[in-house]
């Protein structure tokens, strides 16, 4: 798959610069960082309490060609040390510019959730050694399918109108396992003002959600055959409506930059439960350096009622809770960090972090630290 994604690029690189004249543009990015916990035994983000440079190190590089006439063509490969450098294709799309204001995108492209979306994982676009992980943290990142960009003036206001539509198979994680998962009738309706200072960003996206896991499958066939399809048919998650609705604020003057995110999922008919996240981020550029604090919270509350009727002497009994209660997120962290542009094209940062569990009352730290740049 791999070879027949470089052969199909270079082949359409030397095609459409002997064919077209078309304008061809490389881009790269990368971030090599490392980081552990503080305290033995302790976790976060994926992080123990040994030195690791493999979580959020990558490398990625971005194909554009600008075949004339308002047509142009975007790719993008990344690779993750979480994931052995393997490349995967996150970005291939075309884009038609209909008029100076309107703009048109066909194929593979980012899920609009958030603020940052497009450049998560270049990190040299933000303050941080990551992104805040109580909001950013829906693992369908890509769309298969349109966009449309609309750029207008509102009353002194620069605002852009963006519409998406598609589907999207990806790899969810629920109760700390990765399932299979896909969307279907995808779309969302994201909007975005500024002037001068000041940013404000709404989105809603929407879709049928449909999720598959072999240990749950089994669960739910073991409850259908001891008279439970009620329950069982509770803890599927098959063409669930799910509504995401977010709201971002920038604050940019003065060399203080605040920025702050909420977002809300829900899933209709479903044992996942409603999902809430914040963060806040404060920031003082200082020439080369910015010194930042943050603040974030996750809160999801359990669907204890799914279980409620059902007796606790029941042999499934404690899996079924079990189950449930693992979904349950009550959760802040505060940050602490610095980014230094030594380069002009590079950023040296960072970050120490503090996460409270109010569920299981655990307190982890976890000191990050790597650089950002872009080529």
């Amino acid at each position: 798959m791999r070879l027949l994604i470089y052969t199909l690029i270079i082949g359409f690189s030397l095609g459409v610069s002997s064919k077209a004249n078309a304008d061809i543009r490389f881009n790269g990015f990368a971030s090599v960082k490392a980081g552990t916990t503080l305290g033995s035994g302790e976790t976060l983000y994926k992080y123990e309490d040994e030195l690791s440079w493999r979580h959020e190190t990558l490398v990625g590089l971005q194909f554009g060609a600008d075949l004339q006439q308002d047509l142009s063509v975007t790719a993008q490969l990344v690779g993750r040390g979480s994931e052995s450098y393997e490349t995967n294709l996150e970005w291939a799309y075309i884009s038609y510019r209909i008029t100076d204001n309107l703009k048109f995108n066909a194929g593979r492209i980012r899920t609009p959730f958030y603020k940052y979306t497009d450049f998560i994982d270049v990190g040299y676009a933000y303050d941080w050694v990551r992104v805040p992980q109580s909001v950013y943290n829906l693992n369908f990142t890509n769309l298969d399918g349109v966009s449309l960009y609309y750029t207008s003036q509102l009353m002194g206001f620069d605002s852009t109108l963006h519409l998406t539509a598609g589907s999207n198979d990806g790899r969810p994680e629920i109760a700390g396992r990765k399932v299979d998962g896909k969307v279907r009738g995808g779309y969302g309706i994201i909007w975005e003002l500024n002037r001068d200072f000041f940013t404000v960003r709404l989105a809603h996206l929407g879709g049928e959600l449909t999720a598959s896991d072999p240990e749950l499958n089994g669960f739910t066939e073991m409850l259908r055959g001891i008279g439970y399809a009620s329950l069982a048919d509770d803890l599927l998650l098959d063409d669930s409506h799910s509504d995401f609705n977010g709201l971002a604020v920038t604050l940019d003057k003065y060399d203080w930059v605040l920025v702050s995110e909420l977002t809300n999922v829900t899933f209709e008919n479903s044992f996942v439960p409603e999902q809430t996240g914040f963060y806040v981020s404060l920031g003082h550029r200082m020439e080369s350096f910015t010194p930042y604090i943050s603040y974030e919270k996750r809160d999801d509350s359990a669907k204890r009622e799914i279980y409620a009727d059902v007796p606790q002497t029941a042999p499934f009994y404690s899996d079924l809770a079990g189950l449930i209660d693992s979904l349950a997120v009550d959760r802040e962290a505060w940050s602490l960090g610095m980014r230094y542009d030594f380069h002009s094209s590079a950023a040296f940062k960072v970050q120490l972090t503090h996460s409270d569990n109010k569920i299981t009352n655990e307190q982890n730290q976890l000191l990050t630290f790597g650089i950002d740049l872009v080529f």
